[in-house]
């Protein structure tokens, strides 16, 4: 497997058509068609189903884009840091977080960042947990922050956040004058879960596990999204409250929980990585607005 037929596949995949491939990769069509040969030889996967002279991505075809395309991200954060050491030199910052934090705690980061680096370019990349520590991995993020610790991380993971989960419930809900919420209180109400596979729907579910009534209509992997489906009437769930309290303007009615239900959030680092005075200064600062914002849900 040669890197010239992968950019042929990726080309073809992109475009639609192995003549728009060939413009796109200045060559002629009869060597991308040889490249793309090659590549089926040498894999044993048949990518394109071939009729009229049409393309059409087999099943095995779509699969293999999605590893080159993993494949991918590492050469283009090559690309991209270099663009952006000769364009701003070492005065840069990148950071990738998970959407729950990036509208709650870290814009507040971002703001004192600012006022004591105001020449230093910062770009914050959202994405799940999964994809964040991936990120940090192979440092196209100077530093990440995520929500549960995805499994065989393999950066450096420092706690800045323990919070108890919350109970969001619609306006007006009959149990909103409740003062603390428990799995039997849920029974039959419509259930607005995270996506399976995230750390954070085990935590949750592992609180109704013997007597789980809920009714699983709903689950998305953001807590934010959550809140919005609870203020339009969709169901109930459990979330970060620091989260919740950004959300209050839906009209969502925020109560305790019990059992606790953990949710931690994690900083990531790319282990062995070189000293950064930007990456300390703003991890830092993280963990100062933090502790004020929990001191605040108090």
């Amino acid at each position: 497997m040669k890197f010239k037929e992968i950019d042929a596949f990726r080309a073809v995949m992109r475009s639609g058509s192995m003549t728009a491939a060939a413009a796109d990769l200045y060559t002629s069509q009869p060597n991308v068609s040889r490249l793309i040969a090659q590549l089926e030889a040498s894999t044993g996967l048949v990518l394109f189903t071939r009729s009229a002279g049409r393309l059409t991505p087999t099943e095995e075809g779509m699969a293999f884009l999605r590893e080159v395309d993993r494949a991918f991200v590492g050469l283009d954060a090559l690309k991209y840091a270099a663009r952006n050491i000769r364009q701003f030199g070492k005065g840069r910052l990148r950071i990738g977080t998970v959407p729950s934090l990036a509208m709650t705690v870290l814009p507040l980061v971002l703001q004192r960042f600012h006022a004591d680096h105001p020449e230093v370019n910062v770009a914050m990349d959202t994405g799940s947990s999964q994809l964040v520590a991936e990120w940090v991995n192979t440092r196209v993020c100077d530093l990440g922050f995520v929500s549960y610790l995805p499994p065989g991380t393999l950066t450096d993971a420092h706690a800045v956040c323990d919070v108890d989960g919350c109970c969001v419930l619609p306006p007006g809900h009959r149990l909103a004058s409740k003062p603390v919420i428990g799995p039997s209180d849920l029974a039959g109400e419509s259930f607005i879960s995270m996506a399976h596979g995230d750390g954070l729907r085990a935590a949750v579910d592992a609180a109704f596990a013997g007597d789980d009534q809920r009714l699983m209509h709903f689950e998305t992997p953001y807590g934010a999204t959550i809140c919005q489906m609870v203020g339009l009437g969709l169901g109930v769930s459990i979330v970060n409250p620091l989260v919740a309290r950004s959300y209050r303007h839906t009209g969502i009615v925020v109560r305790p929980f019990a059992p606790r239900v953990p949710f931690v959030s994690y900083l990531l680092l790319s282990r062995h990585r070189p000293s950064n005075a930007l990456v300390d200064r703003f991890q830092a600062l993280a963990g100062q607005v933090i502790a004020e914002e929990l001191q605040a849900l108090d």
